[in-house]
C-alpha cells in the first residue's frame, strides 16, 4: 500500500480493529480486560474480567514450531463424509476482528453439545480472554473445548487447515497441500499450521503437492470427490488426467466430479455452489442470480445427469442464493451451501435477509434427521464466507 494512502487509512482501521493485536498481544489478565473492554467484548465489568482471567483454571497447550511428522500413513488416505461421526472442530479466533467474536461463540455454542472444539491462538493469554468471553456471555463448554497457542495469519481454517482422514490401517492420518492463494498477503503461518498440528497430535501426515483449499473438496466418504474447476487456476499446469494421478497417489476415491467455479467470486470454491447433504442427496444454490445463473444452472444439470461412484443418482435440491453485493474491497457471494454437518446438527448460515427461513426449512426438511441451527454470518460474510470456511472437522477415533 502506498505510505500516503497507508497514513489516510491507518487511523480509520484503529477505529475498527485492533491492528497490531497479532503482534503486540495481551501478556497479563489487566491487560486483556482492558482489550475486551475498549473493543466492546465484555458483558459485565472490566474488574470482573479480569478476576475470571486471573483466576481460571485454564489448560493451553503450546503447539511446538515443529512441521514434520515422525510418522508415514499406511497407504490411501479415505477422507470420511461430514456425516460421519466427528470427534471435534477446529475454529481459529478472529483476534483481531471484535466483531467476529460472537460469530465463533455462535459456532462454539452449536457445536458442544454434539463434539468438541479446539481453538487456536496467536497467544496463550488470547485463550485465557476467549474463555471469559464464552463464559460471560453464557456458552457453557462443558469442558469440551481445548486451546492450542497455535498462530496462523486468518480465520478461514477450511481451507488452510489439516484434511483429516483415515489411513489403510485404521488409522487417522493428515493430508496437508500449499496455501498460498494470495501472493501478496503474509499467510506462511497458515500453510505450516496443518504439519505443526499433525505433528501435536501425533499423527501420521503426507503432503500432497497442490495448490488448493479445504473449500474447494466435498467427499462423501464413499469413493466421490467434488471440486470446481477453480482448481486448474490454482495449478495452470495441470492437465485433468495428471490431476486425477496427484489425487490418487494421497486419496482412497474413485470418482471425480468437476464443476463450474462461480464468476465474480474470489475463491472459486464448490462450498459456495453445492453441499452434499448424504451420498445421494446435493444442495445447490438456486441458479437466480443475474451474474451466475448460468453457472448455477449448470452445475445443478451436471450433478442430475451425475452418479457418485456407486452409480446411484443424485437428487438434487435448490437453496435460495442471496444477491451478491460490494463490501469495502471486492464482491461477496453469499450461500447458504456453506454450512458444517456435525454429528446430530448442521450449522447453516444466515444473513437477515428475507430468504433465511426459506433456507432453514428446506434444510428441514432434506435432513429431517438432524437439528438445524442457524448461524448469523452478515458480518462474516464481509470477508466472503460463512460457516464452513471457518471450521475444520475432525474425525473420530475408530
Amino acid at each position: 500500500m502506498p505510505a500516503l494512502l497507508a497514513t489516510l487509512i491507518r487511523p480509520l482501521l484503529r477505529k475498527h480493529y485492533p491492528l497490531t493485536a497479532d503482534t503486540h498481544p495481551p501478556t497479563t489478565p489487566a491487560q486483556m480486560a482492558q482489550f475486551m473492554a475498549r473493543w466492546e467484548l465484555l458483558n459485565g465489568a472490566v474488574d470482573a474480567a479480569q478476576q475470571h482471567i486471573e483466576s481460571q483454571a485454564l489448560t493451553v497447550e503450546t503447539v511446538a514450531d515443529n512441521t514434520d511428522s515422525s510418522r508415514e500413513p499406511h497407504g490411501l488416505i479415505r477422507l470420511p463424509a461430514q456425516w460421519e461421526t466427528m470427534d471435534s472442530v477446529l475454529l481459529s479466533w478472529p483476534v483481531m476482528y471484535p466483531p467476529l467474536w460472537a460469530l465463533h461463540a455462535q459456532m462454539v455454542a452449536a457445536i458442544v453439545p454434539v463434539a468438541g472444539v479446539v481453538i487456536t491462538a496467536p497467544h496463550p493469554m488470547w485463550a485465557r480472554g476467549i474463555d471469559c468471553y464464552l463464559a460471560q456471555h453464557g456458552i457453557a463448554t462443558n469442558d469440551r473445548v481445548r486451546y492450542l497457542h497455535l498462530p496462523t495469519d486468518d480465520i478461514w481454517i477450511r481451507d488452510y487447515g489439516p484434511f483429516v482422514g483415515y489411513d489403510e490401517a485404521g488409522q487417522r492420518a493428515v493430508v496437508y497441500t500449499r496455501y498460498d492463494p494470495l501472493p501478496a498477503y503474509p499467510q506462511q503461518q497458515d500453510d505450516a499450521m496443518p504439519r505443526r498440528w499433525a505433528a501435536h497430535e501425533d499423527l501420521p501426515a503426507r503432503y500432497l503437492d497442490l495448490h488448493t483449499e479445504g473449500g474447494n473438496l466435498w467427499t462423501d466418504g464413499a469413493g466421490t470427490f467434488i471440486m470446481s474447476e477453480q482448481i486448474f487456476r490454482s495449478n495452470p499446469q495441470l492437465t485433468h488426467d495428471r490431476l486425477l494421478e496427484m489425487l490418487h497417489e494421497v486419496f482412497a476415491f474413485e470418482k471425480l466430479i468437476l464443476l463450474p467455479r462461480l464468476k465474480m467470486e474470489e475463491t472459486g470454491h464448490i462450498d459456495l455452489l453445492i453441499k452434499l447433504a448424504d451420498a445421494e442427496t446435493v444442495l445447490v444454490s438456486a441458479p437466480s442470480s443475474r451474474f451466475n445463473g448460468d453457472n448455477l444452472r449448470n452445475a445443478a444439470d451436471r450433478l442430475r445427469r451425475e452418479t457418485n461412484a456407486h452409480g446411484q443418482s443424485y437428487r438434487v435440491i435448490e437453496l435460495p442464493t442471496p444477491p451478491f453485493y460490494f463490501n469495502w474491497t471486492y464482491k461477496i457471494w453469499r450461500s447458504y451451501t456453506n454450512a458444517l454437518t456435525v454429528n446430530e446438527r448442521v450449522l447453516v448460515p444466515v444473513f437477515g435477509i428475507a430468504t433465511d427461513d426459506d433456507a432453514l426449512d428446506i434444510y428441514r426438511e432434506a435432513l429431517p434427521a438432524y437439528e438445524i441451527c442457524p448461524i448469523d454470518c452478515r458480518i462474516g460474510a464481509n470477508g466472503g464466507g460463512a460457516v464452513h470456511c471457518m471450521t475444520k472437522e475432525i474425525p473420530s477415533q475408530i
